[in-house]
């Protein structure tokens, strides 16, 4: 199983303080939405404190909780891939500080530091694959716990 990362500590000093550079500080109240799925992904957040749920919605009245994060945790990754909009929705849990970063800054930094690019692209695929892992745990605890009780 991967191990969980938290980006701004993974990376070095140098590319931390570069990308730091371009951080503004933000903070959203208990219940917030911070995105909806579908809508445009153009920026991401480390979470300073707080908690975030992620969902997914399953029906138009209903969402599922698909993941919960934390400080030190990366939200939203869908600013780095196309078609640039958000997979999931995401909702303060709790009341959330964190750092705001504009992807197209973001992207214009990792053209300048290519290495700075590489590390961040790298990190964030470390990050889906170990929430990956984490859901699909999740999903054969509760598809094995329902199968046993269907035989």
């Amino acid at each position: 199983m991967t191990k969980a990362i938290k980006l701004l500590t993974a990376l070095p000093p140098p590319q931390r303080q570069r990308l730091m550079s371009l951080a503004r500080e933000v903070a959203f109240p208990e219940d917030a939405r911070i995105f909806e799925a579908g809508g445009t992904a153009d920026r991401f957040w480390v979470i300073r404190s707080g908690a975030v749920s992620l969902d997914q919605r399953v029906t138009s009245l209903q969402r599922v909780t698909v993941a919960s994060l934390g400080a030190g945790d990366l939200l939203g990754w869908s600013w780095l891939f196309p078609p640039y909009q958000w997979d999931f929705g995401a909702e303060a849990f709790s009341p959330v500080r964190a750092y705001e970063f504009e992807a197209d800054a973001v992207l214009r930094l990792c053209e300048e530091d290519t290495h700075l690019g590489m590390l961040l692209v790298r990190y964030v695929a470390e990050i889906l694959a170990h929430r990956l892992e984490m859901t699909r745990g999740k999903l054969m605890e509760q598809y094995g716990h329902h199968r046993r009780s269907v035989l």
